[in-house]
């Protein structure tokens, strides 16, 4: 039986990770003043203004090539700053991404230029060509051998493979001799501060910290506290290229630790969340709790699962944990987790195990490799060890096939919309080739100038195989393609047929002289164009119009693999907060969208969809996104923003709880959730400082508020108050 209680913390652990909360407010604010707002996840890394490195390089200044990278790796491991903070079970801590000193990518005859008119003309800002990170270790290999037992592995592999391509043994092999020295670096640094506490309880603290990275040095981690801070290691060296952030199977990983100390040492549950929560203090690597075992007949939560939970929620900053949902799971968790969201604004996000999981399975995958799949980036799932997807790193601005559709047929004697969908299957079909082509070229030169240096540990295959994990070392290779603006491009195609085919009170030289006009001297028709039923209302007659558009582009990715290396490609729609970015250099569209006006969400309505409409607008958005999912396994998450005033009522948990369910049941895959009040999300917004703690969901990441870009908060502030 599961215990399911709340920790309950003693003064002083509550103290620790009060401090922890307070020093992640000043240490956000400090880097908000240097680099200004970040519209990306929250990453822990720690700015010091006095750090600098000088990279080793070819000739033509780039850094490429594993063994370059490896060299770079371990000088900068050699004189980056030591971190030790006092209210932290862990040591180190990272200064920033490699990119920030070194011009690392393809060599130049790499560079995939052939694509980069098309990339132009369409505005295809993430071709996913040098896309790296996207995967999920497998940390168990690394919590098993420590990193002198990764080292030893790696040596014994550069023997055997001796017809193989030494430079990959010989990067993989510089890169973990400056892990070791790194950490020896910690270990005299906080012997040196432990020597010099003022107090016992510091003194004690420090040697602690040391005796914990000491043993490190020469084993794999045995206890909790070891296993926490060989992952802290991991995290830093991950983020610090190329912005890496998958973690995997969170209780899962820890739970063998917490039940040997518990049985063995009498580990208490206050000291393990504050572990947790020294991790999340750490970095925001992605993370689940929960889930299925791989034959289906057993709930993965445990006591772990609750005591993350509860680090996530005593911390209270940005923090990457999904729990996955499913019929059979701990009910209690789920609630907690919602209580907890309620409470603190938000928390976890919710993957769903239906669209995740049998949605793979229609790729031709058995279910317990789909079960084995975990939340992995911001909407991303991955099998931690063997699947290389690269979701997230492509976007298919569909909204601009859709532009280019409307130029070409201006100068036509054929108008409509039939004519319309033919042009736009046009365009969409070329972005989507110059995705899949990219992909090809990734395949064949990725590994020679950008490999996956840190994640190659962590699969099954590259170190044995002595390949990239990016070309043969690992089993599966299924690359994704997202498209996003569905609904922009749906409610274009609703508006016309309404107005301009149906009820003839607007003509297409109209349209189009209002469209090249931005809208200016044109708001009637512009609201003409936008008070149709949008997607989501009932009845809309956008919907038949997304399910074309979300078939059709589905089609594109899936019918046939990569030209020249047939790989299998799964569709996906997931636009991060990216509609800002992709909206800026969009001109107007027919739903009465402005030029620079942001797109649409992933496969989403767009707010105020149910503006004077007498129904609860979260369970209409809910269904739509679950009706619209592309179907394959891929997310396509919805997003809730959900007034904690009414929320909180006598049933507002249940409610949520329902809703959940439901939209699991409905084949969704991934639900992101903030329980906010209006007053002060309005407040934050017009002053971010008034409320340095406020924490939300973005998208599939959380962040302070206060760090986001006014326009990165403005679509938080348009989805909670629409």
């Amino acid at each position: 039986m599961i215990n399911t209680e709340k920790t309950v913390l003693s003064p002083r652990i509550e103290r620790k990770i009060e401090q922890l909360h307070q020093d992640k407010i000043r240490i956000n604010k400090e880097k908000i003043d240097h680099f200004g707002y970040l519209d990306i996840d929250d990453h822990g890394f720690l700015y010091f203004p006095d750090f600098t490195f000088e990279p080793i390089t070819h000739e033509d200044g780039r850094v490429y090539g594993m063994k370059m990278l490896g060299d770079n790796y371990r000088k900068i491991l050699n004189e980056m700053p030591v971190y030790s903070n006092p209210s932290s079970a862990l040591a180190t801590c990272w200064p920033g991404n490699l990119s920030n000193w070194m011009e690392i990518g393809f060599r130049e005859e790499n560079e995939p230029k052939h694509f980069f008119p098309i990339y132009e003309k369409y505005n295809i800002l993430q071709h996913g060509c040098g896309g790296m990170n996207h995967l999920c270790p497998d940390l168990t290999i690394g919590l098993q051998l420590g990193w002198k037992g990764l080292l030893e592995k790696v040596r014994y592999y550069k023997k055997l493979n001796i017809h193989g391509d030494v430079s990959f043994y010989e990067g993989e092999e510089q890169l973990l001799l400056g892990v070791l020295e790194w950490i020896k670096r910690h270990v005299d640094y906080t012997r040196g501060l432990a020597e010099n506490a003022a107090e016992e309880e510091l003194r004690i603290h420090y040697t602690q910290v040391a005796d914990c990275n000491e043993w490190l040095l020469e084993n794999p981690p045995q206890t909790l506290r070891e296993a926490c801070q060989f992952t802290a290691h991991f995290q830093c060296i991950d983020r610090m290229y190329y912005a890496g952030g998958a973690l995997g199977q969170m209780d899962e990983l820890f739970r063998p630790y917490y039940e040997k100390d518990k049985e063995s040492f009498g580990l208490t549950d206050e000291e393990a969340v504050w572990y947790f929560a020294s991790l999340f203090f750490n970095d925001t690597h992605y993370s689940q709790i929960g889930g299925l075992t791989p034959a289906g007949d057993q709930d993965l939560a445990s006591r772990v699962s609750f005591l993350i939970l509860d680090a996530v929620h005593y911390l209270k900053i940005p923090s990457n944990v999904a729990i996955r949902v499913h019929d059979s799971m701990n009910e209690v968790l789920l609630r907690r987790s919602l209580e907890y969201n309620m409470e603190d604004g938000t928390g976890v996000c919710y993957s769903c195990n239906v669209g995740c999981e049998e949605g793979f399975v229609k790729n031709g995958f058995p279910e317990e490799l789909a079960r084995m799949r975990i939340k992995s980036g911001c909407n991303w799932t991955a099998i931690p060890g063997v699947e290389y997807p690269l979701q997230d790193v492509t976007r298919i601005n569909m909204p601009m096939a859709l532009y280019q559709a409307m130029e070409e047929m201006k100068g036509m004697e054929q108008q409509g919309t039939d004519t319309l969908w033919e042009l736009f299957a046009k365009h969409l079909t070329i972005m989507v080739d110059c995705i899949k082509e990219g992909y090809d070229w990734h395949y064949e030169h990725v590994s020679e100038d950008t490999p996956e240096i840190i994640l190659n540990l962590f699969m099954h295959g590259p170190v044995e195989r002595g390949l990239n994990c990016a070309r043969g070392g690992v089993d599966i290779i299924d690359l994704n393609i997202d498209g996003i603006g569905l609904a922009t491009v749906a409610d274009s195609f609703g508006a016309i047929e309404q107005r301009i085919e149906k009820e003839k009170v607007l003509t297409f030289r109209e349209l189009y002289a209002a469209l090249d006009a931005d809208f200016e001297g044109y708001e009637r028709i512009r609201l003409m164009l936008k008070n149709i039923d949008r997607l989501g209302a009932p009845h809309s007659p956008s919907m038949k119009w997304a399910e074309k558009v979300r078939d059709l582009f589905v089609s594109l990715c899936m019918d046939e693999p990569t030209p020249r290396h047939r790989l299998k490609v799964i569709a996906g729609m997931f636009s991060h907060g990216d509609i800002v970015r992709y909206g800026e250099t969009l001109p107007a569209t027919p739903n009465g969208r402005k030029y620079g006006d942001p797109i649409s969400h992933s496969n989403e309505p767009d707010p105020g969809f149910a503006n004077g409409l007498h129904t609860f607008s979260p369970s209409l958005k809910a269904n739509t996104v679950a009706k619209l999912q592309p179907g394959f396994g891929n997310s396509s998450p919805l997003h809730l923003d959900v007034d904690n005033s009414m929320i909180t009522k006598e049933g507002g948990v249940e409610a949520l709880e329902t809703l959940i369910h439901t939209h699991n049941h409905m084949g969704g895959t991934l639900i992101n959730l903030n329980c906010l009040t209006k007053d002060r999300l309005l407040k934050a917004h017009a002053d971010p400082d008034s409320d340095p703690d406020l924490v939300v969901r973005v998208t599939g990441y959380s962040a302070f508020f206060s760090s986001l870009s006014p326009k990165y908060r403005q679509q938080i502030v348009d989805r909670f108050l629409n």
